[in-house]
């Protein structure tokens, strides 16, 4: 069974940074994709970042420039938030999509809250 357990989130001022992290336990396997989520109030969840087993990152538009996706092996995962605005505001949540044996699992975290305030 694969748990993910995120961390890092909390209150900032506009223009100011966090670091979210992400800590997997259980089978990743080798073939898979890790990724940052986040879902505002009212709003459904919306991806923010991944970042595959190779090493392949992807962005939303809204935060490219700004925030920065990074595994440093197969079951850590971070996200540096960098120039946070109102906007940014939202349960962020990590996510593991693992391809093993041919089937194709999907699991995510509890949630961590980040509120940006003006």
């Amino acid at each position: 069974q694969v748990q993910l357990v995120e961390s890092g989130g909390g209150l900032v001022q506009a223009g100011g940074s966090l670091r979210l992290s992400c800590a997997a336990s259980g089978i990743i396997s080798s073939t898979n994709t890790m990724g940052w989520y986040r879902q505002a109030p009212g709003k459904q969840r919306e991806m923010v970042a991944t970042v595959t087993s190779g090493g392949s990152t992807n962005y939303a538009d809204s935060v490219k420039g700004r925030f920065t996706v990074s595994r440093d092996n197969a079951k850590n995962l971070y996200l540096q938030m960098n120039s946070l605005k109102p906007e940014d505001t939202g349960v962020y949540y990590c996510n593991l999509v693992r391809v093993r044996l041919g089937v194709i699992s999907n699991y995510w975290g509890q949630g961590t809250q980040v509120t940006v305030s003006s």
